[in-house]
């Protein structure tokens, strides 16, 4: 049929994506996936079963656009390098943090990325103990902070001074000294990012690994 839109796997896969990005997780349905193609839902049977693998499938669409760290290499910087990578994904697919780690039914991309990073840690010298416990607290870190992220009212340092001092205006000074004094000395100051501070937790963290990995082997 003239006009018809031309349905793949993949063109199905990233429409999810497209709709997920816009309202959210909550807001992707077979219905509403169809709208975005441009289709029938029926249309969108003949390339996913179901909305599980739907799920499945955009996950691993958000870890192919997370850098893998290169096995052998130097693996803290491989390691905050992809790390960086993952918030940034997380960033532009805010309803993905929750998923990341769920699905039962990993994609080529979920796996090529896990094999990467245990492999980075492991030619580092980590043991299987170590490395369970390093990407552990990695991604911890790096879902943790992504979440907060996502979560708070300031998104860069356009909104964050201008939110700050309208929230700092509602409540006396007297009764909270301590949060205004943080308020007017680092949040109100001209440039705050919230997002500045992943630079700094990232680097504890890698560096915390560092001591550990050396202690034990000391």
């Amino acid at each position: 049929m003239p006009g018809r839109p031309h349905l793949t796997r993949e063109r199905v896969l990233r429409g999810a994506v497209a709709v997920a990005d816009s309202g959210g997780i909550g807001s992707l349905t077979i219905r509403s996936l169809a709208s975005e193609l441009g289709v029938k839902p029926m249309s969108v049977y003949h390339h996913v079963a179901n909305k599980d693998e739907i799920l499945d499938g955009i996950v691993d669409i958000v870890f192919s656009e997370i850098e893998l760290p290169e096995i052998g290499k130097e693996w803290r910087v491989e390691l905050h390098r992809r790390s960086s990578s993952a918030r940034a994904a997380l960033r532009r697919h805010p309803w993905a943090i929750g998923l990341l780690e769920t699905r039962t039914s990993p994609g080529p991309a979920t796996l090529r990325h896990h094999d990467s990073v245990i492999g980075t840690l492991r030619a580092a010298g980590f043991s299987i103990a170590m490395t369970a416990h390093a990407y552990a607290l990695i991604d911890s870190y790096v879902y943790g902070f992504a979440l907060s992220e996502a979560s708070l009212p300031i998104n860069g340092p356009e909104t964050g001074s201008d939110l700050a001092e309208q929230m700092v205006q509602q409540f006396p000074a007297d009764d909270y000294p301590h949060l205004v004094e943080f308020a007017v000395e680092h949040v109100l100051q001209p440039g705050y990012d919230f997002g500045a501070e992943f630079e700094f937790g990232l680097d504890l963290v890698l560096d915390g690994l560092v001591r550990t990995k050396g202690a034990s082997h000391a």
